[in-house]
């Protein structure tokens, strides 16, 4: 059986324990012993950054937002899709997260988070967002959030209508919200609906070939 190791451990802010795990080639970070993300079934959170991406590829200075780093997959393919003027804004609530992607020994996401067009801002996404004086082309977050040790009071808040509003007043005109999510979310796919967006729900492989799905709900401001 092939040997597991915990390359590093922290206390979340809500005392949960954040593990960063190796297995068999494969890097985990585990919370409580539960895997939320793995290099190995990556494809989801790649989709994530591309489709938010895709509608402003080849506009001049997109700003765009992720909300947490996780293992750098959504930086990276939002990275990938957009232009050379863009810029991206991660907001992440762990300074140890974003550590661990800087450390070239865990071929993460170094070379992204040294990118010049990449823009780490330390906090919670909610606070990240009333505080910017700038509106987004795109957002990105993690509609699991809201039920994981990566929530915070004000993160949960951002899937509900005043949070929802908040959002829908942070983007551009015609911009989307994307929101990744491991399972199907009617519940907010008709909040996002009865705050004014529009609406599609996306099914994405885990894997580009094979596995299960993973969805993103793709809510458009209107223009």
């Amino acid at each position: 059986m092939k040997r597991t190791t915990v390359l590093e451990q922290l206390k979340t802010p809500d005392g949960s324990t954040m593990t960063l795990v190796e297995h068999d080639g494969a890097r985990m970070i585990r919370v409580n012993g539960r895997e939320l993300m793995s290099t190995r079934h990556s494809f989801s959170e790649e989709q994530l950054g591309v489709v938010a991406c895709q509608t402003v590829a080849q506009q001049q200075g997109a700003c765009v937002l992720i909300g947490g780093l996780g293992l750098g997959f959504t930086l990276r393919a939002a990275l990938g899709t957009l232009g050379r003027s863009a810029r991206v804004v991660v907001a992440e609530l762990i300074p140890e997260v974003v550590a661990w992607n800087r450390n070239p020994a865990y071929s993460l996401a170094a070379a992204e988070l040294a990118d010049p067009r990449t823009q780490v801002v330390m906090g919670d996404v909610a606070d990240v967002l009333e505080q910017s004086s700038t509106s987004f082309d795109a957002i990105m977050l993690d509609a699991d959030n809201e039920t994981t040790a990566m929530n915070t009071r004000g993160n949960s808040s951002l899937y509900h209508p005043a949070g929802l509003a908040k959002v829908k007043r942070k983007l551009k005109p015609g911009a989307a919200v994307v929101y990744w999510s491991a399972g199907e979310d009617p519940q907010l796919a008709k909040r996002l609906v009865a705050a004014g967006f529009e609406v599609e729900v996306r099914r994405v492989r885990k894997h580009p070939t094979a596995g299960g799905y993973h969805n993103l709900l793709i809510a458009r401001r209107g223009a």
